[in-house]
């Protein structure tokens, strides 16, 4: 029994519907107040340019992170080539998808996690006593606020990650009674911080390309266009639900709306060039 749930299951999720074995359950918001619930569901992606969907993708991944690289491919398999500036939420921005980008000559304008954090609380992103602010010495030493340097302990290997991205731990050579300790730790010893400069790096340019003049553009665009999309989809049309059961049944049904929205849009555009006439 036991092998044959493992089997449905397969590699990418940990559960599936009894009632749709290719589902996965999902935290679904099912009012406007944001309430959730566990249900089975299918993580549908959108890629849109020029105000029509250019790429759909059906998945069962239950992140978003892990759905950007085959809709990525997707599209390189239908256009011949990468999008130049592939702009997402907060929900995209992973170490893996960074490095996807950088080997397919993709600029970074995903969002992170902590991208809003990092750019509207100028008390969290100047903290004096967050690792990523400890000022790194002539001979590669990184210090604290009160001169003491980190050791690297040892480097850890992310479980699960494609690119095997590694995190290093470094230790405090000595918190004993230092003034900034209430601020800088929580534990009794000296100080641990874990840290991945590659990563921070990435963040850096992130944050450097989403800033720019180009960068805001993009962010509206993205915020006017694929959001809209969505928008137009859920509540004009009353398409919050699929209907169908299976991936390849969902896959049909989620690629004919797209069609249907795209036509929608065309025929929006015609009428309106033709009004104006």
């Amino acid at each position: 029994e036991y092998v044959e749930k493992i089997h449905i299951c397969a590699e990418g999720r940990n559960s599936y519907s009894k009632t749709d074995h290719s589902a996965t359950f999902m935290r679904i918001k099912t009012d406007y107040m944001g309430n959730d619930q566990l249900l089975p569901a299918y993580n549908v992606q959108v890629g849109v340019a020029d105000e029509y969907i250019a790429v759909v993708d059906v998945n069962q991944y239950r992140s978003d992170m892990d759905c950007f690289v085959p809709l990525m491919e997707k599209f390189k398999e239908i256009y011949g080539f990468y999008p130049k500036y592939p702009v997402a939420d907060a929900g995209y921005g992973s170490y893996n998808n960074y490095i996807f980008c950088e080997q397919n000559g993709m600029e970074k304008y995903m969002k992170f996690p902590r991208y809003k954090k990092e750019t509207t609380d100028k008390k969290y992103h100047g903290d004096p006593f967050r690792a990523v602010n400890f000022p790194i010495g002539e001979d590669g030493m990184m210090g604290c606020p009160n001169g003491k340097a980190f050791h690297l302990q040892y480097r850890k290997t992310i479980k699960g990650n494609a690119y095997g991205r590694q995190e290093e731990v470094y230790q405090c050579e000595d918190c004993a009674g230092c003034p900034y300790a209430e601020q800088c730790k929580k534990t009794d010893g000296n100080r641990t911080v874990r840290v991945n400069r590659e990563l921070t790096a990435m963040h850096r340019e992130v944050i450097a390309n989403l800033e720019s003049i180009q960068g805001a553009l993009l962010r509206m665009n993205r915020s006017i266009q694929a959001e809209g999309t969505f928008g137009i989809m859920k509540n004009d049309r009353w398409y919050k639900r699929i209907v169908r059961k299976g991936m390849e049944s969902v896959r049909l049904e989620v690629f004919l709306v797209s069609i249907g929205q795209n036509l929608y849009k065309f025929h929006n555009k015609k009428m309106r060039i033709a009004t104006a006439a």
